[in-house]
């Protein structure tokens, strides 16, 4: 652009000249200056040089006058051929310039985007390769031709655990699923087999045979120091759609929620408002480092819509039921082998504690000599024990129950404190396993 105006401002310059010299002989010199590239330095202007004719004492000699006619070259005719001349050279300026006529002279500044603005674009251009889109497929029947038929009936997000290619995500996104197929991030999809799952927990394990280089294991960080402010990221594919970033803050930590699948409270559950919709669900949640701190399993929302309260479960909890379920399958999580009643029907009797329904006589507190509720030869209702404390930490709800059995282990000896009719006993039970799950 400079080198066209330049060229433009040299005709101009010889025009002027011309109608006030009209008997000199222009010669345009270019100054060495001039390039076609561009120059951190200015464009010297091209420098104009006037000759004359040289005067000298005229030598007489004889000499034979012969009269011509006058010739005279109209103005106009001039300025028509100096306009056409600078058409020319802006043309060819352009032709070497490579631009084409509608964006000759616009001049495209360069996006400039603030530090932590490329740091998030960094953080979702490393992430998003490990992060996988899985549909949930049901097997249903025609009602008209009895063919059967996969259906999708769900689909959730997920993220690569290792390089074996196991898959871990929500286990509601998975439940009643005949077949599950998983979409890596290069639009690449694998069917996909169901390793364990952890339903009071809601967090499954899948298995993909996909080639190793198209595995990016996400890095996994630590839950434990979070602080409530701190920024968190959320990528899923909400909806259905491709891989979508989501930003917020930590709103709350060690918040409790229950499981969708069996109603078991999951404790330390962190709270954001980092927008997670539908299709959300067993996507990752990460800090500012690019770190796996949770994942996203539930919203709290009237409408079904995020309204700025979602819930993750912390990866230190996931850390180890994923390494459970990678390694045997299942989680071994002790259990009393009890089923209690309702909170609301234990506070209606004006008592605290955990109403046991059922003991069977096969589990640890059937055998440990723990009373169920029955109903005597006349069908009144006999009450059974109530649970008011275990290893002298008060029970008031079956939250607290399982909080406190969280605790322990398979096997170990724990002292259950219960009110029978109108006084309390102290009944050890030992603690097993639960049982496995189809």
């Amino acid at each position: 652009m400079a080198t066209s105006c330049s060229l433009i401002s040299t005709f101009f310059h010889c025009s002027s000249s011309f109608s006030r010299y009209p008997n000199t002989k222009p010669l345009i010199h270019l100054s060495k200056s001039l390039h076609l590239h561009t120059s951190t330095h200015p464009i010297s202007p091209p420098t104009l040089f006037f000759l004359r004719p040289l005067t000298s004492t005229p030598t007489p000699t004889k000499t034979t006058t012969t009269i011509l006619p006058k010739l005279t070259i109209p103005r106009n005719f001039l300025d028509s051929i100096l306009i056409l001349c600078t058409s020319l050279a802006l043309s060819f300026t352009l032709f070497l310039a490579g631009a084409d006529s509608a964006s000759a002279f616009v001049v495209a500044t360069p996006r400039k985007l603030q530090s932590d603005e490329l740091a998030t674009v960094r953080l979702f251009q490393e992430n998003t390769p490990s992060v996988v889109y899985i549909t949930n497929l049901a097997v249903k029947q025609d009602a008209f031709t009895l063919d059967v038929l996969e259906v999708p009936q769900g689909s959730g997000s997920g993220f690569v655990w290792d390089k074996e290619g196991h898959i871990v995500t929500n286990y509601h996104v998975i439940r009643g699923a005949s077949d599950l197929r998983v979409t890596l991030a290069d639009q690449s999809t694998y069917d996909a087999k169901v390793v364990g799952f952890d339903q009071d927990k809601d967090v499954a394990v899948l298995r993909v045979e996909a080639p190793k280089d198209k595995l990016r294991p996400i890095p996994v960080g630590i839950s434990a120091d979070l602080l409530v402010g701190q920024k968190v990221y959320a990528i899923g594919n909400p909806f259905g759609l491709d891989h979508t970033l989501t930003t917020g803050v930590i709103s709350g930590l060690r918040r409790e929620i229950s499981s969708a699948a069996t109603g078991r409270p999951i404790q330390d559950v962190i709270q954001t408002d980092a927008a997670i919709n539908p299709g959300n669900s067993g996507g990752p949640l990460l800090d500012s480092s690019g770190n796996l701190i949770g994942i996203n399993t539930a919203i709290y929302s009237p409408s079904g819509a995020s309204s700025g309260v979602g819930f993750s479960i912390p990866v230190d909890t996931v850390n180890g039921i994923v390494d459970q379920l990678v390694k045997f399958g299942k989680v071994t999580r002790p259990i009393l082998g009890i089923k209690f009643a309702p909170d609301q029907s234990v506070e209606q009797l004006g008592v605290s504690g955990v109403l046991v329904l059922d003991a069977p006589s096969s589990g640890p507190a059937g055998k440990a000599g723990l009373l169920p509720t029955k109903r005597d030869a006349y069908g009144r209702l006999i009450l059974g024990d109530i649970i008011t404390s275990v290893n002298g930490k008060k029970v008031t709800n079956g939250s607290d129950l399982y909080r406190i059995l969280d605790q322990c282990k398979v096997g170990d000896k724990v002292i259950v404190e219960v009110l029978r009719g109108d006084h309390k006993e102290k009944i050890p039970v030992t603690l097993e396993p639960k049982l496995d799950e189809t």
